[in-house]
């Protein structure tokens, strides 16, 4: 066990990430087809691992084109010095990710944060005429994800630590279910008010900095039950 007693799992797309990057990818090299199985996962007729497994084969472009859009694409400001922070307090961190490993480690990389634990789904070159095919390393029997993120939870709580979950939509909302507390944004927001999690909204990193001693003093597990009774008020 850590020596803080909490892990951190931190989902990518639109937490760590300014923007989605699968979603950048299919605006600007999906081809016909990828909205269709976008309204099919929204409408929970297939999940997200069949989902993004048919959006990736509808992929169309070179390694460059990708390397290039991924330049272009930026991370919370504040998340280097989060990491940094998380790391002076003995506080582990992994990013839990139902988007692309090869997309999330360009990214990070630019940051000098390409060693932070990652789980994702795995993106590689395909034998033509497919251009790209998507894998699933981290899946999970009876998870229709491509990550299971609550199988991630079990790991890190099997080392005997606290976990703390850092995410903003519908991907995290199982996990968020099986951890001791949330950092949420967005849609996560939601999900932890209706279910009852304790948690605390957050609007970036720079909230995040701010709370993480007090979850570590303990200040912040009754701070985010106020926050979740006067929430459901």
């Amino acid at each position: 066990m850590p020596a803080s007693g909490w892990t951190i799992l931190c989902d990518f797309d639109g937490t760590i990430s300014v923007e989605d990057v699968i979603d950048s990818l299919l605006d600007r090299f999906g081809g016909p087809g990828w909205e269709v199985l976008e309204q099919d996962w929204r409408a929970g007729r297939i999940g997200s691992r069949e989902c993004m497994a048919g959006q990736v084969d509808l992929l169309k472009m070179t390694r460059a084109e990708l390397d290039s859009h991924l330049a272009g694409l930026w991370i919370d400001h504040a998340f280097p010095g989060f990491v940094a922070r998380a790391r002076e307090l003995n506080v582990p961190i992994r990013v839990v990710s139902d988007g692309l490993d090869y997309a999330i480690h360009q990214i990070l990389g630019r940051y000098g944060l390409d060693d932070l634990p990652l789980a994702a789904n795995h993106l590689a070159p395909a034998t033509p005429p497919k251009q790209w095919l998507l894998t699933s390393p981290f899946q999970a029997d009876g998870c229709r994800s491509g990550t299971c993120k609550c199988a991630c939870v079990a790991q890190a709580r099997g080392t005997g630590a606290r976990t703390l979950l850092i995410g903003d939509g519908a991907s995290d909302f199982c996990a968020a279910d099986h951890v001791d507390f949330v950092f949420a944004k967005h849609r996560l927001i939601e999900h932890c008010r209706a279910v009852g999690i304790p948690y605390v909204p957050i609007t970036g990193f720079e909230d995040a900095l701010e709370f993480l001693p007090k979850l570590l003093d303990g200040s912040l597990v009754s701070h985010g039950h106020h926050e979740l009774v006067a929430a459901q008020a």
